[in-house]
C-alpha cells in the first residue's frame, strides 16, 4: 500500500472498532452510531497518543521494581531464598541449562523493554510527524501486538512451580512482589498497544484526530 492510496476517511467512511461494519460519516453529525452493534463511531481511537503515554509511563515506573525486586521465595529446611529474574537467569547459565537461561533474559527482559522502546518511538514519530517509513513502522507494531502476550512466561513459571512443590510438601514457594510488578508491566505494555492508533502513523499530520 502507498502513502497516496485513497484512505476510508477521504471517502466517508469509517470502520466500527466494535464489529468492524463499515459506516458512512454524515456531515454535521459529531457523535454518530454504528447501526449493527450500536458502538460510537470515530475515524481515530480517541485521545490515543495520550492514553499510549499514560501506560507507556506506568510500564516504564512498574519495570524497575520488576528487576529489582525478588521474583519468588523459596524455603526448606535447608534455609530459603530470594531470587529476582536476573539471579534466576544467571543460576540457569550458571548450572549448565543456557538455553533456559535464554529464553527467560529474552521474554522476561528484553521483550518488555523492547515493547516500551518500540511504542515510545512509535509515539514520538508520529508526534514528531513523521512521514517517511509508514509501512515499516506499521509492522513494528504488528510484531509488538503478537509477542505482547508471551512476555508473561515467568509468572506462568512462578505459578507452576508454587502449585507443584505445595503439593509434594517437599518445600515453600511463594511469588515475591516482583511477580506483581511484572505482570503490571505485561498488561500496560498490552493496552498501550491497544491504545495506540496505527492508522496515525500513516496521517501524522492530522493532529486533530491525535
Amino acid at each position: 500500500m502507498s502513502e497516496s492510496a485513497v484512505t476510508a476517511s477521504q471517502m466517508g467512511l469509517c470502520t466500527c472498532h466494535g464489529c468492524g461494519g463499515l459506516s458512512e460519516l454524515i456531515p454535521g453529525i459529531h457523535e454518530m452510531r454504528c447501526r449493527r452493534c450500536g458502538a460510537s463511531l470515530h475515524l481515530r481511537k480517541p485521545n490515543s497518543i495520550s492514553r499510549t503515554w499514560a501506560y507507556l509511563i506506568a510500564a516504564s515506573i512498574m519495570y524497575i521494581p520488576a528487576n529489582v525486586l525478588p521474583i519468588m521465595k523459596t524455603g526448606s529446611l535447608f534455609g530459603s531464598q530470594s531470587d529476582t529474574i536476573m539471579s534466576g537467569v544467571v543460576y540457569l547459565w550458571h548450572s549448565g541449562s543456557w538455553h533456559l537461561a535464554l529464553v527467560v533474559f529474552i521474554a522476561s527482559v528484553l521483550v518488555p523493554l523492547a515493547k516500551i522502546s518500540a511504542l515510545t518511538f512509535l509515539v514520538i514519530t508520529v508526534q514528531l510527524g513523521w512521514t517517511q517509513g509508514a509501512l515499516e513502522r506499521t509492522k513494528l507494531f504488528r510484531v509488538l501486538e503478537f509477542v505482547g502476550p508471551w512476555s508473561m512466561l515467568d509468572v506462568y513459571v512462578v505459578t507452576i512451580l508454587v502449585a507443584l512443590v505445595q503439593l509434594k510438601s517437599l518445600a515453600t514457594i511463594e511469588p515475591g512482589p516482583a511477580a506483581a510488578a511484572f505482570g503490571a508491566v505485561v498488561v500496560l505494555t498490552m493496552f498501550a498497544a491497544m491504545a495506540f492508533d496505527p492508522r496515525l502513523l500513516w496521517e501524522p499530520k492530522e493532529a486533530h484526530h491525535v
